[in-house]
């Protein structure tokens, strides 16, 4: 068996590792590369994969950086297969075709403004209709059973705990004569976050490929969050100001909406009108509902009672450009959650060039904020700062409210691996999704259950498994 690891090897970005066997070529993951745009281009459109001979793709999760080069894949030739869950197949679904939307109004717009000058301007990666092309391949299956996806391949998922059907991989493949058990984590999530079931621990296997993505840190106590929002939320109302929440469509909005729910069920929620700003969160939202059989046991008892833990009285979900321009002109005391986690794009700048000169007001940093973004200057509290090209001053206050990172930390990992070694652990362990430091710490943390030494594989790097 071979191994060939062709993105998030070394970094975090890009998720694609192959698996050839004498039976079959199997892709784990087909994720866009992210990063300097001349970089991104010539990684996204080289597939050194061969698209037509794979014989099938197994799918963890539907982030952009796991899935996003799908519509690629199938406009390179690929047409098998392609496993995952059912809420993975719904999410990513809509996932694939807002991103071929972006790329096309992205290529549309630099061409209307190089269009004097002539120059070439590349297209889309892909278009909405690849993306719909690609959907069309999904092939949901069911949690915890084994499948046969192609001959002499077969799968289980089981609960990664990451977002929403996000799953770790389960392979047992034939080759030449001999069975090999490979396990691909996708992205490990944490124990106890709202919403989603905790990632389940796995037997031994010959091979494991693992992220590592936050092993070298560690992700304040997730109970905290509610208070934090009970608070900031309840001082804005007494000041008649606007808490304005930066956050992922996917995931973290869906966990937000969930917790200022069950406050208002318990009555701890100050009566202040929320507004969730993102067609795109609408959507999401909506595939959320349809798989809530999917969600851990809190979101289960609550459903006995409430019927949905995404909305409450008085939580409006925004669709329209007009809508959401008319939040910036109405007065009083609101919640704002808009699309746009670091504050770098989307109708969340909108709503902070309104908002970041008024003392009343409130930002609220939920997650990662990185280096050079908007969302980070926030978090430094510059005295003032840029959008738009205005400089604007900074009055409002901001609050960092950490806990819902929907990435395994390191005690998640050491509880995963104790998991694990005390099932008899794995023959190799390849490490990738993290940056060196990361993946370092992994690696020590890995040591005890493997066999041989982690390996940390660069891109491109083939691996032959005796």
């Amino acid at each position: 068996m071979k191994l060939t690891f062709l993105g998030a090897a070394g970094e975090v970005t890009g998720s694609q590792h192959l698996l050839e066997t004498s039976e079959a070529r199997i892709l784990l993951d087909c994720g866009l590369f992210q990063g300097r745009e001349d970089e991104c281009r010539q990684r996204n459109e080289l597939f050194r994969c061969l698209p037509r001979k794979l014989d099938a793709v197994v799918l963890s999760h539907a982030h952009i950086d796991h899935c996003g080069n799908l519509p690629g894949l199938w406009k390179a030739g690929f047409r098998g297969p392609i496993a995952c869950t059912a809420p993975t197949a719904d999410i990513a679904a809509i996932m694939l075709r807002d991103s071929a939307r972006v790329q096309e109004e992205d290529a549309a717009y630099e061409q209307r403004k190089r269009y004097r000058s002539r120059d070439h301007v590349p297209g889309p990666l892909y278009t909405e209709d690849d993306a719909r092309h690609v959907a069309k391949l999904f092939e949901p299956q069911p949690m915890h059973d084994w499948q046969d996806i192609v001959p002499g391949v077969r799968l289980r998922f089981l609960h990664a705990g990451h977002i929403l059907g996000a799953a770790i991989s389960e392979l047992e493949l034939q080759d030449q004569g001999q069975i090999r058990r490979v396990v691909f984590t996708g992205d490990l999530g944490r124990r106890h976050q709202p919403v989603l079931m905790d990632p389940e621990t796995i037997e031994r296997c010959d091979v494991l490929i693992c992220e590592s993505t936050y092993a070298n840190r560690q992700h304040p106590d997730t109970s905290n969050v509610s208070a934090e929002l009970q608070r900031i939320i309840c001082r804005a109302a007494e000041v008649r100001g606007r808490v304005i929440i930066p956050a992922f469509s996917l995931g973290r909005t869906q966990m937000l909406a969930y917790l200022l729910n069950e406050l208002r069920n318990r009555d701890q929620l100050c009566r202040v009108p929320v507004f969730i700003d993102s067609p795109l969160v609408t959507r999401l939202t909506d595939v959320h509902r349809l798989h809530t059989a999917d969600m851990d046991s809190d979101v289960q008892t609550s459903l006995q009672q409430d019927d949905d833990v995404f909305s409450f009285p008085g939580l409006t979900y925004v669709r329209t450009q007009d809508e959401s321009m008319a939040l910036n002109r109405t007065p009083g005391p609101m919640v704002i959650i808009a699309a746009g986690g670091m504050c770098e794009n989307g109708r969340i700048v909108h709503h902070l060039k309104h908002a970041l000169d008024d003392e009343r007001n409130t930002v609220m940093i939920i997650g990662f904020q990185a280096e050079h973004t908007l969302g980070r200057r926030l978090v430094e509290r510059r005295p003032e700062v840029s959008i738009f090209g205005r400089r604007i001053p900074l009055r409002a206050r901001v609050e960092v409210v950490n806990g819902l990172s929907a990435h395994a930390d390191a005690d998640d990992f050491r509880w995963w691996f104790g998991a694990l070694q005390r099932r008899g652990g794995t023959g190799e362990t390849y490490i990738v999704h993290g940056e060196a430091e990361a993946a370092r710490a992994l690696a020590d943390i890995a040591a005890d259950c493997s066999d041989e030494p982690p390996v940390i594989p660069q891109y491109g790097q083939s691996f032959v498994i005796e």
